[in-house]
């Protein structure tokens, strides 16, 4: 495994980031403990969730997961680096939100630290996340609740996620105005082959600011480990954002491309994807979410992965990004 720093932080992480989002929704307790064994007798050290993930009347839940296989002893705990995120409501889907429930109010993010180092069973977080913008709380506020956390030792390092680029340079803006207070070190975002739309100002955002950049949703909810193949051959069908981009024509075409392209070169789409994503700028480590131990080994090979400069010529032939900014909207 390769490690890097994360963002203009001294913290090591692996450049490949384990996401639990699957784990309690879709594979059990027992099945996640062993992923997350695998994945860390593989080296990643860096392991991503959410205050909510577990979804409809089990948010919590995969926190829970997590706690428990921390609970198992053996350093585990030690060698992980832990991020979760606040921002969603945690009353069941459908109930009635209550006031100071849910977003990044000082009051919520006090409440909603505790309730995670409770479920991870652990007395303190390596990355807190912000999960979304808070457009109601200003980021005065905000800092002075993630002061008052860090004083008392419960976090590390504050990063956000589906942050606009405005957003990552008020909050650090906000920040620098503090004394002490060192800002986000890390943005996740949408990024991958088929969404580059990052490039316009998130990521140059988070370089500019020293934010290390998660990606989340590599393969793009499938549509790039192989889907057509996949589909060909009698296996698993599209699904989500995978089903609906492939209802367009062009859209279907350019996966197609895709995968002619790979199997040209003898590469598996999955790993290939990954493996430009390390390529890229400012990316710290994109965010693989494996339901099976068998996906996170082919995750692992994208690390080792070399990809020769006509393949990368090829792939953005197929994908071209946005440009440079502000040239790729403003002429």
């Amino acid at each position: 495994m390769e490690y890097t720093q994360l963002g203009r932080t001294g913290l090591k992480v692996s450049r490949l980031v384990l996401g639990t989002m699957n784990f309690g929704p879709q594979t059990d307790e027992a099945d996640s403990h062993a992923i997350m064994d695998a994945a860390l007798d593989a080296g990643i050290n860096f392991f991503d969730t959410a205050n909510v993930y577990g979804w409809g009347e089990n948010k919590g839940r995969t926190e829970s997961i997590i706690g428990n296989w921390f609970a198992k002893g053996g350093g585990r705990r030690e060698k992980t680096v832990i991020a979760t995120k606040v921002y969603g409501n945690m009353d069941p889907d459908g109930a009635t939100v209550w006031p100071n429930h849910d977003k990044l109010s000082a009051l919520n993010i006090r409440r909603a630290v505790d309730a995670s180092l409770k479920r991870l069973r652990t007395d303190y977080i390596d990355l807190y996340q912000f999960h979304h913008i808070d457009r109601d709380t200003p980021f005065e506020e905000i800092w002075q609740a993630i002061d008052v956390l860090v004083r008392q030792g419960k976090i590390l390092y504050v990063g956000s996620s589906n942050f606009p680029g405005y957003k990552i340079a008020q909050a650090n803006e906000a920040a620098a105005r503090r004394a002490g207070t060192i800002g986000l070190v890390s943005e996740q975002c949408l990024y991958n082959l088929a969404e580059r739309r990052a490039e316009m100002e998130v990521i140059p955002a988070a370089r500019d600011y020293g934010l290390g950049v998660i990606p989340w949703s590599p393969l793009h909810g499938g549509l790039l480990g192989g889907i057509i193949k996949k589909e060909v051959q009698g296996g698993r069908r599209a699904s989500g954002r995978a089903a609906d981009t492939l209802k367009d024509p062009a859209a279907r075409a350019r996966i197609q491309a895709y995968e002619d392209l790979l199997d040209k070169h003898g590469l598996e789409p999955g790993e290939v994807a990954l493996a430009w994503l390390l390529t890229r700028p400012g990316v710290t480590g994109p965010i693989v979410g494996p339901r099976t131990a068998g996906q996170l080994e082919s995750a692992l090979r994208a690390v080792e992965l070399e990809l020769s400069e006509d393949l990368l010529t090829g792939l953005d032939e197929i994908f071209p990004g946005p440009g440079p900014s502000p040239e790729a909207f403003a002429w």
